[in-house]
């Protein structure tokens, strides 16, 4: 059994594609590196305490309805675009 806490602050970024307008479907592959504090109990249950995102990479941005990755973009900050998430247990 794994129990967590907070893991990661994560830096939400929106996308459009220009390719059929898509907002609200992508995948997203983001290689991540972390430290965190692993505390296993006697009961060999493992809590992740403490999570660090040490480095955090978007490797590739691909569109759900079109499938097309090329012609994805960022939206603007300046359209309200962006916003820290920090994911709840």
């Amino acid at each position: 059994m794994v129990t967590t806490g907070t893991i990661w602050s994560v830096t939400v970024t929106r996308y459009r594609c220009e390719a059929c307008g898509n907002l609200t479907r992508f995948d997203v592959t983001v290689l991540r590196r972390t430290k965190a504090f692993h505390h296993f109990n006697l009961a060999g249950d493992l809590d992740i305490e403490d999570a660090e995102v040490l480095s955090e990479v978007v490797e590739e941005v691909q569109c759900r309805w079109c499938g097309t990755g090329g012609r994805v973009v960022d939206l603007d900050p300046g359209e309200g675009a962006s916003e820290v998430v920090t994911p709840s247990s």
